[in-house]
């Protein structure tokens, strides 16, 4: 079932009447649960029969059915089970000072036994994240066996994936396109070139995506952002309020601090090629690559996430955005990270294998 929810769907329930029972059932369900309800609203199907005379009870009995099914316990794979698969890669990366990094690559099943190329995706980790993150805390793995693709998966410490001010010897946006893609190109079979290769990300990922996807528009067809903190390089909007308790940049000073030393001072030229906002209205929309933007109705950076997609709309741009049951958590990227890979497939030839 898609995993894609519109804002429409509340509205659409708001308009039939059904707000007390969809509350109270939406209330009690996880993540996956609240994917299915939301959902088959959306058919408008169910919809109507919820508001058919004498049919609520009926319907009341369906739905705690269908989420008592959702809701079943699922097996928690451990870091290790999920790694299987996933081999970690150590590297010179020249524009770190000539550091050894490590990055995760995922390839496809047949990669050994044959001599085709392949698209690659670059996945990118969030702020205080590893490059083994996505391969311990995802399903990305499995995920992964059902397209034609190779997954590289690189560290980034706390550099939000930008030339970092403070310490001029840690280029992380120089490392990724100077030195991982050609590392990555020159030791395996690789569509080098934009139209086999796209990249994406989660939370300080999700905006070195949308940075390095835009800034570099040539040299990638495909950008994701989840829950991406697409603000980082203007405090300004940062510093907007963005729930009912006002929570700000300035409650989390480490954050801040970093964003100070890798971004530099607000006045710092830099910024404007590193800010989304502003590196968006310098494409074309023919030129721009496929973009896909995903948040939690409870996540934080929601507001930031709206400001940016109302520009894309307004400058016309090409893009799908989806808000999505849940918070700031690897729930919610476990589960968008699959309809990444689905949307992007097509677009870098992906291909998806036949299971």
């Amino acid at each position: 079932m898609a995993r894609f929810i519109s804002w429409h769907a509340l509205a659409c329930l708001k308009r039939k009447g059904a707000e007390e029972l969809t509350a109270r059932l939406y209330r009690g369900t996880n993540i996956r649960a609240r994917r299915i309800m939301v959902n088959l609203y959306e058919c408008k199907m169910l919809v109507k029969f919820l508001t058919m005379s004498g049919c609520r009870t009926a319907c009341m009995c369906f739905f705690l059915l269908l989420c008592a099914k959702a809701a079943q316990p699922r097996t928690v794979q451990t870091a290790a089970a999920n790694s299987a698969g996933c081999e970690a890669v150590q590297f010179q990366a020249e524009h770190l000072n000539g550091t050894e990094v490590k990055f995760n690559i995922i390839v496809p099943s047949d990669y050994t036994s044959s001599d085709k190329r392949f698209p690659v995706l670059y996945l990118l980790h969030g702020y205080t994240g590893h490059y083994s993150d996505w391969c311990e805390k995802t399903g990305i793995v499995d995920y992964a066996k059902s397209y034609e693709e190779i997954i590289v998966m690189p560290e980034g410490e706390n550099g939000w994936y930008v030339n970092n001010y403070t310490n001029p010897k840690m280029q992380w946006e120089d490392y990724i396109i100077e030195d991982l893609i050609p590392y990555v190109d020159a030791h395996y079979r690789t569509i080098a070139s934009r139209g086999g290769r796209a990249i994406a990300g989660l939370s300080m990922g999700g905006y070195g995506a949308m940075f390095l996807g835009l800034k570099h528009h040539e040299m990638f067809a495909a950008v994701a952002s989840l829950s991406g903190v697409v603000a980082s390089a203007n405090m300004a909007r940062w510093d907007k309020p963005v729930t009912k308790n006002k929570q700000t940049i300035k409650e989390n000073p480490s954050v801040r601090k970093a964003i100070s030393d890798d971004f530099g001072p607000a006045r710092n030229p830099a910024r404007k090629d590193e800010d989304p906002f502003l590196l968006i209205r310098k494409l074309a929309p023919e030129n721009c690559p496929q973009l896909y933007l995903a948040i939690g109705w409870g996540d934080n950076l929601l507001s930031e996430n709206r400001e940016f997609v109302a520009l894309l709309a307004k400058l016309k741009m090409p893009y799908r955005y989806a808000e999505v049951p849940g918070k700031h958590e690897w729930l919610v990227w476990n589960e968008e990270i699959q309809r990444v890979l689905a949307l992007q497939a097509p677009v870098i030839g992906a291909q998806p294998l036949q299971r």
